[in-house]
């Protein structure tokens, strides 16, 4: 297990937020987890088949539980969009490799107005954080998303910030490794302002499902590649601030 590190000052009173944990077989990783929600913030654990009991122990720790039977990342991030209430919704990990409590300047940044989107840039955090074949896979997209869109962005990390309604009307379709990569690619061709944020990056617990192998790399590279490879959607909202959302 992870040990503590030192995080941002809870400044959470700003707006609701809820944080969607997309979760496969991370009971270990739970009570770490859990436990760096910001106060009053909920967490909304989406239980995408496990089989370790991680759904009856996120519900115990008091958690919000949303189970999502078809298989895939994309589909239990969006599974636990669709269930999210508050204004603010974020996406983090369930794997002990990043602490949610980072999430507090990004959830502020998005309530100020001074972005729409808000991405954590994964800066790892001793051996074996970010296994070498999966770093280079990122920096690939990232170059490929930098001629796709423009964005600047030097990771497509899976802790992020936004507004709830606004990530709807996006209309996000991947269910699968691509879903956080069409999040962003949508949102830039909506004209959104999206920005990124140093964040540590530790050694997960247990073995990732994405990223762990380099078959797993291959498969979710090669549907981020299907996704860089969609025309723009049309018709796509305007930015959170030009279009207005839910206060």
């Amino acid at each position: 297990m992870n040990a503590v590190t030192t995080s941002p000052e809870p400044e959470t009173a700003m707006a609701p937020v809820d944080v969607v944990l997309p979760c496969l077989n991370e009971a270990e990783a739970l009570p770490w987890v859990l436990a760096r929600i910001p106060p009053g913030w909920r967490a909304l654990v989406v239980d995408n088949g496990s089989t370790d009991g991680s759904a009856e122990l996120a519900r115990s720790l008091g958690a919000s539980v949303v189970r999502e039977t078809r298989r895939g990342f994309g589909a239990a991030c969006h599974a636990g969009l669709l269930a999210a209430t508050a204004d603010i919704v974020c996406f983090c990990d369930c794997d002990a490799s990043l602490d949610p409590s980072r999430l507090v300047p990004f959830v502020r940044e998005v309530h100020d107005g001074a972005a729409d989107l808000v991405l954590g840039r994964r800066r790892p955090q001793g051996r074996g954080a970010w296994p070498a074949h999966a770093r280079a896979g990122n920096l690939a997209l990232s170059g490929m998303l930098r001629r796709r869109t423009g964005l600047r962005l030097h990771d497509l990390g899976p802790l992020r910030a936004a507004r709830r309604e606004p990530l709807l009307a996006l209309g996000l379709t991947d269910r699968r490794s691509g879903y956080p990569l069409q999040m962003v690619v949508r949102a830039a061709d909506a004209g959104w302002r999206v920005t990124e944020h140093d964040v540590p990056y530790l050694p997960r617990t247990g073995t990732s499902k994405v990223t762990g192998t380099w078959r797993g790399t291959w498969q979710a590279v090669r549907d981020m590649r299907r996704v860089l490879a969609e025309p723009p959607a049309p018709s796509l909202p305007l930015t959170p601030s030009q279009g207005g959302t839910a206060q």
